[in-house]
């Protein structure tokens, strides 16, 4: 398989991944929130944390009221924002490379 080939199934897996799975994603508090709350200093967060400025803060996406759809809308927003990070980042790396 050529590398193009394997980056598109790479990335039509993840967003089959995304789309799909992150309804069903855990609603619990992660790790470090958990330590937080049993530890008694959650309390002390600050009232405006940045991820309340985030596009889809708590992987949600504002004005759509279905909250599965919801979800999954955002876990492909943050997918397709990540490749397309990770790709440009590539495409400069390898500019900058070939100026050497």
């Amino acid at each position: 398989m050529k590398l193009g080939g394997f980056i598109v199934a790479a990335l039509a897996v993840s967003v089959l991944l995304a789309v799909f799975g992150s309804p069903f994603a855990s609603s619990s508090p992660d790790g470090l929130e958990k330590v937080a709350a049993d530890q008694g200093f959650l309390e002390k967060a600050s009232s405006a944390p940045a991820w309340s400025f985030a596009p889809a803060a708590d992987y949600a996406v504002p004005g759509v009221g279905s909250a599965g759809v919801s979800t999954a809308l955002a876990g492909l927003l943050g997918t397709l924002a990540t490749f397309g990070a990770a790709w440009g980042f590539a495409k400069w790396v390898g500019r900058r490379k070939g100026q050497s």
